[in-house]
Parts: C-alpha cells; sequence; structure tokens
C-alpha cells in the first residue's frame, strides 16, 4: 500500500517539531498543514488543536513528527518518538530530513492491538541474498506494500485556489464521496484559521505556513470592507424607494407595461436593479459561485460606468451636442427623400419588370402619403432635439449600457416609419402567400383541420372550385407587386434591425462578461483551478519519490461558459433556417424575443 503524504514547500526548512495536518478519509494519505516548533508544551498543543477544529470544523490532529537536525538537538528524534505516546494515534509519521540532502526519510509508527508501537521504515529496499527464509519474503513485501510518496505543494495557492467543477449545494448523504484531490483543497482552504498565527504572535506555541512569516493583508481591502457597510444600506434604502415608484399602479397599467418592457432603456434599468440588489444583499456569500458572480456583477458595472463617464467627457467637450443635432435632422430630411425617390422607381417600371399598374400606385401613393406626415413630425420635433440629446447624453453617467440602450430607442422613433412600411407590406405579402397556400389546397381536394392541426381530404363541389380559381387566378397575378414593395422594405427593415442587434449585443457583451473572473483567470490562474499535474521533484536512494503538485488553470473559454452572467437576451434567438422562413412566408421581424410562439 503506498501512503501519500501531501508536505508544504514552506514547511521543507522548518525548525523540529510537530507536524499539524488531517488523514484523508477513504484514502491512505495524509495533508500537512504546519509545524510547531519545539519547545511546546503538549497540553497547550492539544488545546490549540482542539481551538482550531472548532473555528475551522476540520479534523485536525497531531500527525507526527517533523526533524531538521541542528548543532545542540542530537537527541531530538528520540524525543519527538516519545511524544508518539502523549497523542495517540492509529500511524505516527516521524519525518526527518538530512542535511545536504534533497530528499525526506519517513518512519511510520503503527501500533498494534495492545497499544505497542512498530516502527517501520518506509524505503526502497534492495533485494535479499539467496538463501532467505520465509519470513524475511513477507518482510521484504510488507516493506514494498508501505511506500511513501510526498507531494509537495504550495500552500498558499492550494488555499486560493477553487477547483472545478465546483460542488455546490448541501451534500448529499446517498452521493458519492468527494475525491481525494478536491478533499486535500478542502482541507487547506478550511483550514485558514490555522495560518493566523505568526512570529510576532506572544502565544507560547510558534509554528511555520505560508503566513508564519507576517500574515497578508491589504490596507486598501480593509478599509473597503469598512466603508461597504453604511454603502449598502445606503443603496438598499434608494433601491427600496425606487422599488415603491415602480409599485405605483398608474405605471402597472397595460400601455405603460406594454411600452417598458419594449423599449430597451427600461429593460436595462430594471436589470441593473436587480443587480443592485443582489450586490447591496447583507448576507455574505454562502458559496464559490455566488461570491463570483458579485464580483463580476460589480466590476462590470464599475466598467460599465467608467466607460459612461468617457462618453459624457466627449459628448460635452467642445460642443458636440449642437454639431451633432444639427446633422441629425437633415440625416433624416435626407433619408425621407431617399425613400421618396425609391417609391417613384417602385412606381414606374423597376428593373423592367411589369407591375400590376392599379395596384402600384395605390401602395406607392400610401407610402408616399406616410413619408410626408414623417417629414412634417420632424420639423415638429427639430426645435427639441438639442435639448432631448443634451439631456439624454446624462444618461451615460449610469453606464455605457445606459446610452447605448437609448439610442437603440431612439434609432427605433427615428426609424418608426420604415417599421410601419414594413408591416403593411409583410402583412399584405402574408395574407396572400397564405390566401394562395389554402386555394392551393383547394385544388388537390383537401382542407386545412383547425382542431387537429393537420390537412385533411375534402369534398368540394363546382361552385367553390370556380370561386377558387378566380381568387387564385387574382392572388397569383397581384402577387409580383406585393412581392416587390414587401422585398424593398424588408431590407431596410433588415439594416435597421442589424444595427439594432448590434446595440443590443454590445449591451449584452458588457453585462454578461464575466470580467472578474477573467481577470484572475489572466493575472493569478492558479485562483481557478481545472486540474493539478505532477513532476519528479526528487528521487534518491534511500527517501521516497518526492513529486511536485502544479495548478492547471482552467481555460479561457470555459471561464466565460462557468461565470457568464445571465441576461435578458432581448435579441431574436431564432436559427438563420427559421429567419429565412420566416421572411418567405411574410412573418414579422422583431429585435426582441417573442414571449408566445405562433401556431398556423
Amino acid at each position: 500500500m503506498v501512503l501519500k503524504i501531501f508536505f508544504p514547500q514552506c514547511c521543507n526548512r522548518a525548525d523540529s517539531g510537530l507536524l499539524v495536518g488531517r488523514w484523508i478519509e477513504g484514502h491512505d494519505s495524509a495533508v500537512v498543514l504546519a509545524v510547531i516548533h519545539y519547545p511546546f508544551i503538549p497540553g497547550q498543543v492539544k488545546q490549540y488543536i482542539q481551538q482550531m477544529q472548532a473555528q475551522s470544523r476540520v479534523e485536525l490532529s497531531v500527525l507526527g513528527s517533523w526533524s531538521l537536525p541542528k548543532e545542540g538537538q542530537e537527541g531530538m528524534e528520540s524525543f519527538l518518538r516519545d511524544l508518539s505516546t502523549i497523542f495517540p494515534q492509529g500511524r505516527w509519521l516521524q519525518i526527518s530530513r538530512q542535511m545536504g540532502k534533497t530528499g525526506f526519510a519517513c518512519q511510520v509508527l503503527n501500533r498494534d492491538q495492545n497499544g505497542k508501537a512498530v516502527q517501520k521504515e518506509v524505503k526502497k529496499k534492495k533485494e535479499n541474498e539467496e538463501g532467505g527464509g520465509e519470513k524475511e519474503e513477507e518482510e521484504e513485501e510488507e516493506e514494498e506494500e508501505e511506500k511513501v510518496i510526498f507531494v509537495h505543494y504550495e500552500q498558499r495557492k492550494a488555499m486560493l485556489s477553487q477547483l472545478h467543477p465546483e460542488e455546490n449545494g448541501v451534500p448529499d448523504a446517498t452521493a458519492d464521496p468527494p475525491s481525494e484531490l478536491r478533499q486535500v483543497f478542502q482541507t487547506v482552504a478550511h483550514s485558514e484559521p490555522l495560518f493566523f498565527l505568526d512570529r510576532y504572535d506572544d502565544g507560547p506555541l510558534k509554528s511555520t505556513h505560508w503566513q508564519s512569516e507576517g500574515r497578508e493583508a491589504s490596507i486598501v481591502v480593509e478599509l473597503l470592507k469598512q466603508a461597504s457597510v453604511p454603502l449598502c444600506l445606503l443603496v438598499s434604502w434608494l433601491l427600496s424607494v425606487w422599488t415603491w415608484i415602480c409599485n405605483i399602479r398608474i405605471l402597472s397599467v397595460y400601455p405603460v407595461r406594454f411600452l417598458s418592457s419594449k423599449l430597451s432603456t427600461c429593460v436595462q434599468l430594471s436589470y441593473r436593479t436587480e443587480h443592485m440588489k443582489t450586490l447591496s444583499s447583507p448576507k455574505p456569500a454562502a458559496t464559490h459561485t455566488h461570491f463570483m458572480r458579485k464580483a463580476n456583477i460589480l466590476v462590470s458595472f464599475m466598467v460599465d460606468v467608467a466607460l459612461g463617464l468617457l462618453l459624457i467627457s466627449w459628448l460635452y467637450r467642445e460642443n458636440r451636442i449642437t454639431v451633432l443635432a444639427n446633422t441629425l435632422v437633415p440625416a433624416a430630411d435626407h433619408v425621407a427623400k431617399e425613400l421618396e425617390e425609391l417609391l417613384q422607381w417602385l412606381m414606374g417600371a423597376p428593373a423592367g419588370l411589369k407591375m400590376n399598374r392599379a395596384l402600384d400606385q395605390v401602395l406607392g401613393r400610401f407610402f408616399l402619403y406616410h413619408i410626408h406626415l414623417w417629414i412634417s413630425y420632424i420639423h415638429l420635433m427639430s426645435p427639441f432635439v438639442e435639448r432631448i440629446l443634451w439631456y439624454g447624453g446624462l444618461s451615460a453617467c449610469l453606464g455605457l449600457t445606459f446610452a447605448l440602450s437609448l439610442l437603440s430607442d431612439m434609432v427605433a422613433l427615428l426609424t418608426f416609419h420604415i417599421y410601419c412600411f414594413y408591416v403593411y407590406g409583410a402583412r399584405l405579402y402574408c395574407l396572400k402567400i397564405y390566401g394562395l397556400s389554402s386555394l392551393w389546397r383547394l385544388f388537390r381536394g383537401k382542407k386545412w383541420n383547425v382542431l387537429r392541426q393537420r390537412v385533411d381530404s375534402c369534398s368540394y363541389d363546382l361552385d367553390q372550385l370556380f370561386i377558387g380559381t378566380l381568387l387564385f387566378t387574382i392572388l397569383l397575378f397581384l402577387l409580383p407587386t406585393t412581392a416587390l414593395y414587401y422585398l424593398v422594405f424588408t431590407l431596410l427593415r433588415l439594416v435597421v434591425v442589424l444595427f439594432q442587434g448590434v446595440l443590443h449585443l454590445s449591451v449584452d457583451f458588457i453585462n454578461s462578461f464575466p470580467l472578474f473572473a477573467m481577470g484572475l483567470r489572466i493575472c493569478r490562474p492558479y485562483r481557478l483551478a481545472e486540474g493539478v499535474k505532477f513532476r519528479v521533484l526528487c528521487e534518491e536512494p534511500g527517501t521516497a519519490l518526492h513529486l511536485l503538485m502544479e495548478i492547471n488553470p482552467l481555460k479561457c473559454s470555459t471561464v466565460v461558459q462557468t461565470y457568464r452572467t445571465p441576461t435578458y437576451s432581448c435579441y431574436p434567438k431564432d436559427s438563420w433556417a427559421a429567419l429565412v422562413k420566416k421572411l418567405f412566408v411574410g412573418e414579422l421581424i422583431y429585435p426582441w424575443r417573442h414571449k408566445t410562439t405562433k401556431i398556423d
């Protein structure tokens, strides 16, 4: 049997003393956490370990002794070996290091049924000379079975790292126990109170661990912790006032509720409100996932506000708001004139196509009338455009996402006439497509069964077939004219939807991208561990095998998938095939998701 001892690198040159750690249940392995130096009083050591067990909730114990020979400590090994009677354990590890050698020598004291300690050296033995008896062969097999492997690990990295995939939730008694490696990481992480004892403490015990030279801390972090409590109380009070305003009855009326669900600015505002509720919660993060989610939200919010302030500093410098307002109205007039020229082209013979003259003139004049209404509306609003842009630009102080959402809503309002043209053309085209499909089923002696949602056979009389033939002929010859108008306005609508989709994707990227997790992956890759790798550190004759455990960081793609913040995702989730099908049959294309699906 192989005994694995996880030994911290910071204890390689520690003074002689006792090894404090934990035996891993279900595995023949032990985790060394600290070395308590000589001199010490055994009763104080027991009391200290009990206190650490109560604080860390880890089954700590004295694993054995550590010996590093020095001048004047010739009998230290025998003294430490005798301490096994004071700290009764099933196994007592006696690890020693010789000067000038990299490897350790390990002796295991196993207690028999009478409580007597039996010493067994754990090292590689050469083959016995010929003529050995059966007892020698049994002893050799027993020695080979109890080999020791030292796994050296960096204690600070093991304590701060999180092994993936994570195990969240309440542990199930029927589930499989965690793996040996996961138990090692959890033991080191939960034993943080053990690492508070440093060389500057006035207590009777001195120990060696990764913080034995002094506790690692940051003044900035401590000041932020002190300031976070009143700040969270202030944010919670502001959120309660904002929630009370949102719950006013007049805001729950259907038109207001419908418009707020479609405006990107209102959706982003509700999304940030949920984020602020999560950040201002007085409860600490219960799991690593919850902590990472809070940290990602906080960093994303701070970056969003910083980008928004940069946008404000650019907009309100050198009178750019006035320049933008003076450019916007002529641009809208230019778009309207281009649409007029396009409609005049469609009312003639576009690309040499022979259109239905009457329907072409009706549709062209109908759309021209809407363009004239839109030009009048633009000129009516032109005196207020600069003021709207000035106050709208202040929304960037809440973040760049608010400015982008407001820009998306402004684009939707400025291109409302294009949306109307698209809806008119799509509805007319869709009506003709579904009419032709129904009449085509009539020619084949079939009909659509609405109750069973299928096509059934049906017999028609002569009058029904005659009227169906007339309607089919009329719709078929009017289809090219309608399809041409539908194609032109659909292309214009797709340009607007594409621009809004880019804005929504930008907002979604800022809201959901795990900046904190990605920063950890780049700056401190050991914090997010995917696994470990081992390499041979030392293999000297007469000593055990020494391995160095190194942490494999999580892949960047896995970090994004694991810690990506869920968003409202207002952009369409349809596939390309579904999008092409909708365009072919004339269904409306929205820049937001449908909550219900239409059944034909």
